[in-house]
């Protein structure tokens, strides 16, 4: 089995594992545990012989918890990557990739904000609460690694920035957070459909310019918003 290379799961006992077959077995002598976090240096530990990848389910998502591999390989990887990085070339290389990723980032802000403010399109009375959303959804979805739906690939920059809004809203606006909710299956789907209904027919108000009570209104005290009344 050292020979194989594997996807096994994590177990509560020291150097034990899961494998797929439900079976519980030991990490065999001489492996050590490389922990997530360095793509370069697991690529280079898992190209050098077979490896076990601790991955665990939970919900929708599948965490890794590292790379099982002899210990020779994860050092080994570990001095030809300290060598390489340290190189002037190397350094170089980072610089330029951490522009370029700051200013893809900058842009998708920029471009995620305006997509907000298209789908909030609040009446003029409103356009400062607008804004002030916008900035605040922005700020709260757009940072890489956020986990959010507005990191997601799989839908239009439209999309994420409605479901950026709706999401905003259930938790700041909403008592959703501390709501008990029953163990169910669909419950919690249900539940937040019907939040994000309430909150559509609050951003509605603001679209038609109505007058809002900045006391009473759960956007304006969540926002601590001025909200600006008829003349």
């Amino acid at each position: 089995m050292p020979d194989q290379t594997r996807v096994v799961a994590p177990h509560y006992k020291p150097r034990m594992v899961r494998l797929e077959s439900g079976e519980v077995t030991q990490v065999p002598e001489g492996w050590q545990l490389l922990p997530p976090g360095d793509a370069g240096l697991t690529r280079r530990v898992k190209a050098a012989g077979p490896s076990w990848s601790v991955k665990q389910q939970k919900g929708r998502r599948l965490i890794s918890h590292g790379i099982w591999a002899p210990a020779a390989h994860i050092e080994r990887a570990l001095a030809e990557l300290a060598a390489e990085r340290a190189t002037p070339t190397y350094q170089r290389r980072r610089v330029s990739d951490r522009a370029r990723r700051d200013a893809a980032q900058a842009a998708y802000v920029d471009e995620l904000r305006a997509a907000v403010r298209a789908f909030l399109s609040f009446h003029e009375r409103h356009a400062a609460v607008e804004a002030q959303l916008a900035e605040a959804v922005t700020q709260h979805a757009a940072p890489v690694g956020s986990g959010t739906v507005a990191r997601t690939q799989r839908i239009s920059v439209a999309e994420r920035a409605e479901a950026a809004v709706i999401a905003w809203m259930r938790h700041q606006t909403t008592a959703y957070d501390t709501m008990k909710i029953a163990r169910i299956k669909g419950e919690r789907r249900a539940v937040r459909a019907a939040l994000a209904q309430r909150s559509r027919a609050l951003l509605k108000h603001y679209r038609e310019g109505a007058e809002v009570d900045a006391a009473q209104c759960p956007l304006a005290r969540a926002l601590g918003a001025v909200v600006a009344l008829p003349s």
